[in-house]
């Protein structure tokens, strides 16, 4: 049955309408004894066996599609191409090569290839706006010149390139959650953490549990004086930025004050690794989470308009990263205020929320109401200066 089914799909629309027309005006004709269409019935019925031998032979050879880079920043264009390699033990037969690119399709004719020989071909994506860009699969056809029968075979997955929103410039977030086992060690010198960084006298008031008791006894055994030497440490921050960007499309005024949102995620996640913090984005469908930037990257190209909200998305984005340090609420002009104080709720009280909301016809300030501080963006680029004065 499967055979049945790939044999059928070698004939394509042009082909089913000329066998149809052949056999519809062939019956008619010996009915009516109409010549004319006799002889319209016989020219589709030849066109058809005419076009048989053109699906002779096989095809077998290797496509290599090669993308670089896979990730592009908007207006950033891909150098791509494909080499098609000849693996039969025989010449191969010209045929066409097909490479979808998002809307549109590349088509090459590859001529008659000797046995290991190679074909190459290249071109340039060129991108616009952030997104997703699917490129392949990149398959071979055969078949006649007039499109009746085509035997196609698919050579490679489809591929992506990954578009990513402009970035605006964003200062140190500076915030984290101290002494974390696997925290990252700062400059500031502490009592009491878990990074050791060096020994000093004992002074009145120390935790007597920090005396280094064997450097101590060496330090009087060498000087014959009494002294007593404790551990210093240095504080250790783990810090996880969570950025919850609102799905809704009602909730923006304007589809491209979407894209700005995007450009905000985009820019706080880059400047979060930077810190070296852990990383979570949610929008709806489309979260990740981990310390690779890519991934929350990735997330930010594939985010898209969706029906759950940010009040869903927040409660999926606490389960999704319970060690949240630091939250970012996003949404657009149409985005209630409450819902941004609901999706906040969802994380424990020691976290540090911050709501930004998008509203190019508004002017860029920083308010604060129900203990969120909100930054009003008018645009992307005041993301900066919002951020210096508000996360300290």
């Amino acid at each position: 049955m499967e055979r049945i089914t790939q044999a059928l799909e070698v004939v394509r629309p042009v082909g089913w309408l000329l066998l149809v027309i052949g056999l519809g005006t062939g019956v008619v004709a010996e009915v009516a004894q109409w010549r004319e269409l006799a002889v319209l019935s016989v020219a589709c019925l030849a066109l058809l066996v005419l076009a048989l031998p053109f699906l002779l032979g096989t095809t077998s050879v290797v496509v290599d599609l090669r993308l670089q880079p896979e990730r592009v920043a908007a207006g950033e264009s891909v150098a791509a191409g494909v080499a098609v390699t000849n693996r039969a033990s025989s010449r191969l037969v010209p045929t066409t090569l097909e490479v979808p690119v998002g809307s549109a399709i590349h088509r090459y004719g590859i001529s008659s290839l000797a046995p290991g020989a190679t074909h190459e071909e290249s071109f340039t994506i060129r991108t616009e706006r952030r997104g997703v860009i699917p490129v392949g699969p990149a398959m071979t056809r055969r078949g006649d010149p007039v499109g009746i029968f085509s035997r196609d075979v698919v050579w490679t997955p489809v591929r992506e390139v990954l578009v990513r929103p402009h970035l605006v410039p964003v200062e140190s977030l500076g915030a984290g959650l101290l002494r974390d086992l696997e925290g990252v060690s700062t400059d500031a010198v502490s009592q009491s953490d878990l990074a050791f960084h060096a020994l000093r006298e004992y002074v009145p008031g120390d935790d007597l549990r920090h005396i280094h008791w064997r450097s101590s006894a060496k330090v009087m055994a060498s000087t014959g004086e009494s002294a007593l030497l404790v551990r210093q440490y240095l504080d250790t921050r783990r810090s996880h930025a969570t950025i919850v960007v609102d799905d809704r499309l009602p909730a923006w005024g304007d589809p491209e004050d979407f894209e700005t949102a995007m450009t905000v995620a985009a820019s706080i996640a880059v400047r979060a690794v930077l810190d070296e913090f852990d990383v979570s984005f949610v929008c709806g469908s489309h979260a990740s989470s981990g310390s690779d930037g890519h991934l929350a990257l990735d997330a930010v190209c594939r985010a898209d308009f969706g029906p759950r909200g940010v009040v869903e998305s927040g409660r999926r984005a606490s389960m999704l990263a319970p060690d949240t340090s630091l939250a970012f609420f996003v949404g657009g002009s149409a985005t209630e205020f409450t819902d941004l104080l609901r999706a906040a709720a969802a994380f424990p009280p020691e976290v540090r929320r911050f709501g930004i909301v998008v509203e190019p016809d508004g002017t860029s300030r920083v308010t604060e109401t129900g203990g969120l501080p909100v930054l009003h963006l008018a645009a992307a680029e005041d993301l900066g200066g919002l951020l210096r004065w508000s996360v300290r």
